[in-house]
């Protein structure tokens, strides 16, 4: 029988991978769920993605893109004359109050890196790529330390399940920027 050409399959099992996480978390990701969340068979999981790290690696990429076109749709970077700190306040308020289900995601698979070295140096690229962004703005040792701080909120917003305070956040990211 011919393979039947589906050029969506493999975006849809990525797709299906993050709606697994997003719902049962990484423990609950198999290729059996991926595939039967996708409506694939589950053949075509392990064609796409050898192993269940590949598939990690896979929807990490696409989770991590949440955060950072937040922050490119918002504009603070591109202007030279805004208030930085409270642009990136307002950026982290409304990344973790639009879609805070995706928030979630993008930092459970963020953290896995702990646990899977496969997916390091996706975390790697991401933090370098946003520090970049930042550095548009100010220094390079800057940039990450301001990135750190913002780690560092919306990891204690999102464990502790408290609400986000723009205005702390404004003053903290201040202070590194002086």
């Amino acid at each position: 029988m011919p393979r039947r050409h589906d050029p969506g399959r493999r975006q849809r099992i990525i797709d299906a991978a993050l709606r697994v996480v997003g719902e049962k978390g990484i423990a609950g990701l198999s290729h059996r769920t991926a595939a039967a969340e996708a409506d694939v068979p589950l053949g075509s999981t392990t064609y796409h993605f050898a192993t269940l790290d590949d598939l990690l690696v896979a929807a990490l990429e696409q989770a991590g893109e949440g955060f950072g076109d937040v922050l490119d749709a918002d504009g603070i970077l591109a202007d030279p004359d805004a208030d930085l700190a409270a642009g990136l306040a307002r950026v982290l308020g409304e990344w973790l109050g639009g879609d805070r289900p995706g928030a979630e995601l993008e930092y459970e698979l963020y953290l896995a890196a702990l646990r899977r070295p496969a997916l390091r140096p996706v975390a790697a690229d991401w933090t370098r790529r946003t520090a970049a962004r930042l550095a548009g703005r100010t220094d390079p040792d800057t940039a990450r330390a301001l990135l750190a701080l913002m780690d560092g909120i919306c990891l204690q917003v999102l464990l502790t399940g408290g609400s986000y305070d723009e205005e702390h956040a404004r003053t903290a990211l201040a202070r590194l920027i002086r």
